[in-house]
């Protein structure tokens, strides 16, 4: 079984309480690229940002509805947030400088999940927020429908606490099978910090991942941000 594959993983380094630099690359594609499409043309929105720390490691769990959502996730919370690439990918030259800009850390086709937690846990280790899809794939409906333990065992593996975010219609902005997206809004609901498992047992990682997804799709039964004064951009 893939968990019981992972618990052979021993050993993290003491968990770096920094956030690393912002690249000069990472916040041209922020703040020149990402952020004025999701806050102009997605009329973006995002509530409850002050529950995402500063500093230091933290899992960034949420539901996956497009392809909307890793670029989304990664530069309109504040602080990098890094993402998992194929390594082929990496290997494409002004490709592989933008995303290693960005933070992607580059995990070879077929090589299974032991590489991906490796990767997302040193990542972690060097203060990075690191995002996890809790499906791990796109769902139609946006909804967290079939969550895995990854997020969970991240947490469980390095000590880092779990915030959950709500991605709201991305799923309608740009839904599976779609060749243009749609400019409907799309907001970001965060929600509070949830601690990691106590242990990495099978029963506490299924408790934890269940967590989350309830965190996450009671944000989305909330759906759009209506009261504009609670919003914190």
């Amino acid at each position: 079984m893939i968990l019981e594959q992972f618990r052979i993983v021993e050993g993290v380094e003491q968990i770096n309480k920094n956030m690393p630099r912002q690249s000069f690359v990472y916040a041209c594609v922020s703040y020149l690229f990402v952020f004025p499409i999701f806050r102009f043309l997605f009329r973006g929105q995002t509530k409850g940002i002050s529950n995402l720390p500063n500093t230091g490691g933290v899992v960034i769990v949420s539901n996956h509805g497009s392809h909307l959502d890793p670029p989304i996730l990664g530069h309109a919370l504040g602080r990098p947030v890094a993402f998992m690439a194929k390594s082929e990918l990496i290997n494409v030259p002004i490709l592989s400088f933008i995303i290693s800009a960005c933070g992607a850390y580059p995990v070879k086709r077929g090589a299974g999940d032991r590489e991906a937690l490796r990767n997302a846990s040193n990542r972690l280790v060097e203060g990075w927020a690191t995002g996890v899809f809790l499906d791990g794939t796109r769902q139609e409906n946006g909804r967290v429908n079939d969550p895995k333990a990854g997020a969970a065992l991240l947490a469980g593996r390095t000590g880092c606490p779990i915030l959950p975010v709500a991605i709201v219609n991305s799923h309608r902005a740009f839904p599976k099978g779609s060749i243009l997206p749609r400019f409907v809004s799309i907001h970001l609901r965060v929600g509070e910090l949830i601690q990691p498992p106590k242990t990495r047992k099978r029963e506490d990682l299924t408790s934890k991942t269940k967590e989350i997804q309830i965190s996450i799709n009671s944000m989305l039964d909330q759906g759009l941000i209506k009261n504009l004064s609670l919003i914190h951009i």
